[in-house]
């Protein structure tokens, strides 16, 4: 799908301006998108599937979509970068959707345009702000020039080749700091542990008394399991002062009190998983957002105090039965892509909207190569079991049905062909899904 070139309406329509008119056609303003991750790519993709859509017009920089929960096995080369990384002009094609590769920097919600990086003023029927996170260094010296991040495919490619550096060096002693116990903390530690074959001790520092603190107890036992079977040790209560070029400054607290210490750790890179923060346009008049900076939003997904603007995802404040913010999890901002399409259209039309309603279907966590932990709609399963459902699980999910079916195939066309990503034997490799 070829991109907008921005000064151009890309929604002509000459055959709905009616026979005898006089006044020149306008087309009608599109619905715009801000951000082409999980919620708004779902988004378009859901309005593009509806009986008689609305224009769209989706506003996203990059050049593919990145399927985040698999990143972890494109670092192991156990998936492809096309299967988890696909191409938005691959996945927008004929389906009725303009794509500008740009970056919102402003909205002007009085006036119903938006203003880009590169200039261009676009006017909108309504706005959808599904622009994410971003990683959070916290202020921490240090932590934006030494430490690695892991949200792209720059990312990966920097990660895999510390990987090689440090299995081709062999020196004793090396070290790498995994910094956050979440699950991208837990599932990285995994996986890292298992491409560098005991190379290099890894150490995963938590601030928090536990790692996986808002997982199923399961899948936090099944994690734990895993990082002691892979030697990686887990450093609790323990926080990051700052981060310098071969070495890292910690402090410990001990959980009973008494005195803290500090340590400086050498290490021979430090990857950065320890939380992220929104990164929303700014919005004039302000927007209402809470403690976090993420947007308040109705029950229906629109903003508090702008009606004609949406959001969902990280960047969306929405709460749950119980009055709490919905995590923003990938599982989250599929669901509520749907719902907001609905309301979209509901809303163009002048009917009622609905709100939206969160369905935990449970959680999945990768736990090394050929390995995954998983609890919900009633099961509970580790291994390479889980490792196959977690997989057959996000195909499909992956964007857009032509899409899955070409990973499909590329899957099956792959069963029985081993794959270890160093080229090196470790026992038994697992197959590729």
């Amino acid at each position: 799908m070829a991109e907008t070139s921005g000064d151009r309406t890309p929604f002509p329509n000459p055959a709905d301006a009616g026979a005898g008119s006089t006044a020149p056609w306008e087309p009608p303003h599109p619905v715009v998108i801000v951000g082409g991750g999980f919620g708004g790519l779902y988004t378009a993709l859901a309005l593009a599937a509806r009986r008689d859509p609305p224009p769209v017009l989706l506003v996203e920089p990059n050049e593919r979509f990145v399927f985040l929960p698999l990143l972890y096995e494109l670092l192991s080369d156990e998936l492809r970068a096309w299967e988890v990384a696909p191409r938005y002009a691959s996945l927008l094609a004929s389906r009725g959707i303009a794509w500008l590769r740009d970056r919102v920097a402003s909205v002007d919600a009085a006036a119903g345009t938006v203003t880009t990086t590169q200039g261009r003023c676009l006017p909108y029927s309504r706005l959808v702000v599904a622009t994410g996170s971003r990683a959070n260094d916290f202020g921490i010296p240090g932590v934006g020039g030494h430490a690695l991040q892991f949200r792209s495919l720059e990312d990966v490619e920097r990660l895999q080749a510390l990987v090689q550096r440090l299995r081709a060096q062999q020196r004793p002693l090396q070290r790498l700091a995994i910094v956050g116990a979440g699950a991208s903390g837990v599932e990285l530690a995994c996986k890292l542990a298992d491409l560098l074959q005991g190379h290099a001790v890894l150490e995963l520092v938590e601030q928090g008394a536990e790692l996986l603190p808002e997982a199923r107890a399961f899948n936090r036992e099944q994690a734990r399991a895993a990082l002691l079977r892979r030697d990686v040790r887990l450093r609790t209560h323990t926080r990051v002062e700052g981060v310098e070029a071969g070495r890292v400054r910690l402090r410990h607290e001990p959980a009973g009190g008494g005195a803290a210490n500090t340590e400086h750790l050498n290490v021979d890179g430090v990857v950065w998983t320890a939380g992220v923060t929104v990164a929303a346009p700014a919005i004039t008049p302000v927007a209402a957002t809470d403690r976090r900076g993420r947007l308040l939003c109705h029950p229906d997904l629109s903003l508090v105090q702008h009606p004609h603007l949406y959001a969902l995802g990280d960047v969306a404040h929405v709460a749950d039965a119980d009055g709490e913010p919905l995590a923003g999890t990938a599982q989250v901002a599929f669901q509520q892509a749907d719902n907001l399409a609905d309301n979209l259209i509901r809303s163009l039309a002048g009917e009622p909207t609905t709100p939206f309603r969160w369905n935990d279907l449970g959680e999945m966590i990768s736990l090394g190569i050929g390995e995954a932990s998983l609890t919900g709609l009633g099961l509970t399963l580790a291994g390479s079991a889980a490792y196959r459902l977690r997989q057959l699980t996000y195909l499909g999910r992956l964007p857009g049905l032509p899409h899955q079916l070409r990973v499909a195939a590329g899957w099956l066309s792959d069963l029985g062909r081993p794959l270890f990503a160093t080229g090196e034997p470790a026992g038994t490799p697992p197959p590729r899904p």
